[in-house]
């Protein structure tokens, strides 16, 4: 990097302040801090839903996957969120919608209390809490990488700096600085990836290397499913990420509750399925014919490296910015998410007095915890490359994939009357059992087996045995009430609409003191 990259670096890095800086005014309470208040336009909720699913991972872990297995990267990652999604915008996004508009709640777990019970909205809470925040340590040690390989700057160092910029524009300005910045970020970085394929086409044979560069990769390059990432990786992967980007993932869960009705939402989905289509493979591209490019001993830098080859001064800052772009879309929106949870789920179920806190008080705490969970999260990316963690790729896919399921079972069948007598029972049975299901497929049976069990069977059992005990225990011990029915009959409702459930659910004991009042109002 040069005097040029740099300003382009700190420019992005001043602009991205601003706009959280711009951003404040429009947050006058939680609401607005966490779902902007449901006035979202459903073509920026689209946006933000597809920059906040993911990050520099994709420049350095699914690099790697690119460089040594060719489209596989594509066909086993990107394709299946995108037919996930696409499924889940009739499913999924409407009725998480509903949630915000019927329910009056601000945080994807707030419902659950009423639709379970208080014990498992808080093992849900607790457990996703402290995923994500080996999730977020695993994005911020990525674009630390990246910023190591430019810069020299040690990875402790390129962590502070992308965590202290993050915190102020997502703490300032809440979800709507989130998503502002990430339609900025999402500029940045089309410009950054359409540079980056053309200097690649043009280190090539032109044009024509999109369908000339297949007879000079290795054989593995051409085939969908190769290596580890089996076909059966692929259902296992499409199923999960099904769950994950729907809702599952809280803060995508967010993007479909911030706009202003379930036809928005139902849109909104769609737009972010087509760019997980689409954006990918002009994305994958440059790394699929990398080993024409360069030889590298890390297929992890080698973006990074063909980026530095290729690219002149300045328009190389650009795509630096680019890598920083996803990483910091991600993480902010997980911020905000995580403290949604924090502020609305966890803390009222501790403490009695946040019952009682002011529309002010509460954005204040809403903010700090934003801060403790980025603080938090810096800390473990610190260690994140640990013996403990293993590496940036593993703790992205076999932890957050083969986690996420348990979590996201209870919270995502929740909301569709077809599994209505599924209860708190068999909303805690499946979670507990699908995390010890994890435990022992990645610990005690793989190190039992030789050669280890296979990653699609490490990262989709979890879920399928919390799938199969939801649906079974809800059977044997049905746990249907009228209030429960009232809750699924207002979220499988067509009428946007406040509904009928909406006053008497809205779980007025765990919003501030001004929202009691308005649903006491309601009430009346």
């Amino acid at each position: 990097m040069n005097s040029l990259d740099w300003v382009v670096l700190i420019g992005y890095f001043g602009v991205m302040v601003g706009i959280g800086l711009w951003s404040h005014k429009r947050v006058d309470n939680v609401s607005d801090f966490f779902t902007a208040g449901g006035k979202m336009p459903w073509w920026l909720s689209g946006i933000s839903h597809h920059m906040s699913g993911y990050s520099a991972v994709m420049f350095t872990g699914y690099a790697a996957i690119a460089y040594q297995y060719g489209i596989t990267s594509y066909v086993t990652w990107s394709f299946p969120i995108a037919i996930g999604i696409a499924i889940g915008a009739s499913l999924f996004a409407p009725r998480l919608n509903r949630v915000r508009s019927k329910l009056r709640v601000a945080s994807p777990l707030e419902y659950l209390k009423n639709r379970y019970n208080l014990p498992t909205q808080q093992a849900l809470a607790w457990s996703g809490v402290l995923l994500k925040i080996v999730d977020v340590g695993a994005k911020w040690a990525a674009i630390a990488t990246l910023l190591s390989i430019f810069t020299g700057v040690s990875l402790n160092q390129g962590i502070l700096i992308t965590g202290a910029v993050t915190a102020v524009y997502c703490t300032v300005g809440g979800l709507w600085a989130d998503a502002l910045t990430e339609l900025g970020q999402f500029i940045i970085q089309f410009v950054a990836g359409i540079s980056m394929l053309i200097a690649v086409l043009n280190e090539l044979d032109g044009f024509s290397t999109f369908w000339t560069v297949w007879d000079d990769l290795p054989d593995s390059h051409h085939q969908p499913t190769v290596g580890p990432y089996t076909l059966i990786f692929l259902l296992a992967y499409l199923f999960i990420k099904t769950f994950e980007y729907n809702g599952g993932m809280w803060n995508q869960a967010q993007r479909y509750m911030a706009t202003d009705s379930a036809h928005s939402a139902k849109r909104s989905a769609r737009l972010s399925a087509i760019l997980w289509f689409v954006w990918p493979l002009v994305l994958f591209f440059p790394m699929w014919v990398a080993p024409l490019v360069i030889k590298t001993d890390k297929p992890a830098d080698s973006y990074a490296e063909m980026a530095e080859h290729l690219l002149p001064h300045g328009l190389l800052g650009l795509v630096i910015v680019g890598f920083f772009s996803h990483t910091m879309a991600m993480c902010s929106s997980d911020a905000n998410a995580i403290a949604a949870v924090v502020t609305r789920d966890i803390m009222p179920a501790i403490f009695t007095s946040v019952r009682e806190w002011s529309s002010r008080t509460g954005l204040l705490a809403a903010r700090y915890t934003t801060l403790l969970f980025l603080a938090l999260s810096m800390a473990i990316a610190t260690q994140v490359n640990s013996d403990f963690f293993g590496d940036i790729i593993t703790v992205v896919i076999k932890w957050v994939a083969g986690l996420m399921g348990p979590i996201a079972i209870p919270l995502m069948l929740g909301m569709l009357a077809t599994f209505r007598k599924s209860g708190p029972t068999a909303a805690l049975v499946s979670w507990a059992m699908g995390l010890i299901a994890f435990y022992l497929v990645n610990y005690p049976i793989n190190d039992a087996i030789d050669g280890g069990v296979n990653l699609e069977y490490q990262i989709s059992v979890p879920l399928a045995v919390s799938l199969v005990l939801f649906i079974v225990v809800g059977y044997i011990k049905p746990e249907d009430t009228p209030e429960r029915d009232a809750i699924l009959a207002s979220l499988n409702s067509d009428d946007d609409g406040p509904g009928s459930a909406s006053a008497a659910l809205s779980v007025p004991e765990q919003g501030d003191a001004d929202d009691r009042k308005s649903v006491a109002g309601a009430t009346d």
